[in-house]
């Protein structure tokens, strides 16, 4: 693969993020390092997307609160009326909740626990009600941060509702939707395929190689002016035309965020209107949201379902009560009730099962969710460095982290997240 400055770029970055030593979460906090202060902040306090500088820790910890000041975004409205209140009753004991990590014997506190994860905002609401909230670094309660690969929940949750509605088949393959698919892989994969991840797609996340698919679709995304020697695709949609099988769909589950990004490309063909304008007309406006999300936009316009999506801390909160509700809140039926108990079922767990996930036995994928099909039936929505919207049904918890972990995959992080966030489950249903 020819390397393009793009792929230059992204390279260099992922050498820095694993050649570093990484600073703890209390030395690498943003108002410590002073990031962009000053007028203008002085050249090595400066962070940029032009060097790809606000993407490399510690910078990271300060751009995922601002990632609309480096890249272009569009907006995801929130509600103009009827804003939704939590009540707030916050409980102490949480900070000293103890579980055992997955990767060690020792106990660990929960307070503990938000610093090795670099917490940048938690949040747990039991029965509806705020029982625990924090704020690090550059996050404030108004504030909004990068959600990442949750933003694939909210493309597949909009994905999942047409289903229900009728409005898209999931037994339709992607070309009957899409034409300009006729030659992609995506051609012929069926809509419920693309929801669960079971594609089967010639295309690598892995960061750490150069020649990983990754990069031509992250160079066609970029918004920034391209060199002229760049003759790749100039956008998300003219990448996944040229995107290739690599085998049969429907036999395993492979985690690939250009489904995200097909899936939206669908849902805006079948809708005409863009996710950040549906989501904010379906969902962010119906929960009585009180700060405007956004999402990251490449050079034609196209917004990122499959990671560009940020938001405010309580608004994700809303988010997830909702879905614990089965689609009901702030005195709405915002969603179909069945939207949410398919999305619960789970998915094809044998699928799962193929693709190796270390911390992750017995799960699977649905509709862009992550179901846990443990004792409580909790499920998620996962994204790198640290995010998460963690619904456990029986306890009637839900919390929703921001973070910004020096290593981007939850492999790294899972061990001292998972077990926490059921050992608080667990202490929410005895009380």
């Amino acid at each position: 693969m020819k390397k393009t400055f793009f792929l230059i770029l992204f390279v260099f970055i992922n050498y820095q993020l694993n050649a570093q030593k990484f600073l703890n979460a209390k030395d690498s906090d943003p108002k410590t390092l002073k990031w962009m202060q000053g007028y203008p902040p002085t050249k090595e306090k400066t962070i940029s997307a032009s060097n790809g500088s606000f993407f490399t820790f510690p910078a990271l910890r300060y751009s995922v609160c601002h990632m609309r000041e480096f890249l272009p975004t569009t907006e995801v409205k929130s509600a103009s009326s009827n804003r939704y209140q939590f009540t707030t009753k916050i409980d102490p004991a949480i900070d000293e909740i103890e579980f055992i990590p997955l990767d060690r014997n020792e106990k660990m506190s929960w307070k503990t626990s938000l610093d090795k994860n670099y917490t940048d905002g938690i949040i747990i609401l039991h029965k509806g009600v705020i029982v625990y909230e924090r704020y690090f670094g550059e996050l404030t309660k108004d504030g909004v941060h990068a959600a990442m690969s949750v933003s694939k929940t909210f493309t597949g949750t909009l994905g999942a509702i047409l289903v229900t509605e009728g409005i898209l088949d999931q037994e339709a393959k992607a070309v009957q939707y899409i034409p300009e698919l006729q030659n992609s892989a995506f051609g012929d994969a069926t809509i419920r395929q693309i929801l669960d991840m079971t594609t089967n797609l010639k295309y690598s996340e892995d960061y750490s190689d150069p020649n990983a698919e990754i990069w031509s679709f992250s160079a066609a995304g970029n918004p920034l002016p391209k060199p002229k020697s760049y003759n790749g695709p100039n956008n998300y949609y003219e990448y996944l035309q040229t995107v290739q099988k690599n085998g049969t769909h429907g036999d395993e589950f492979g985690y690939k965020t250009i489904n995200t990004d097909a899936l939206g490309w669908i849902i805006s063909r079948v809708t005409n209107k863009s996710i950040p304008h549906l989501l904010s007309e379906k969902i962010w406006k119906p929960l009585g949201t009180h700060i405007d999300g956004y999402f990251q936009i490449d050079g034609a316009g196209i917004a990122f379902a499959g990671g560009g999506f940020s938001a405010n801390l309580r608004d994700m909160a809303m988010f997830g009560e909702m879905i614990r509700n089965k689609g009901y809140f702030n005195n709405t039926q915002i969603i179909p009730s069945k939207t949410v108990e398919n999305i619960m079922k789970g998915g094809n767990q044998e699928a799962f099962r193929k693709s190796a996930y270390k911390t992750l036995t017995n799960w699977s994928y649905r509709d862009m969710w992550w179901i846990t099909h443990n004792e409580h039936n909790a499920f998620a929505a996962r994204g790198v460095h640290g995010q998460t919207i963690y619904i456990d049904p029986k306890a009637e918890m839900v919390l929703v982290r921001f973070s910004s972990h020096p290593e981007a995959k939850n492999a790294k992080i899972d061990p001292t997240s998972l077990p926490a966030y059921h050992a608080v489950a667990k202490y929410l249903l005895e009380k």
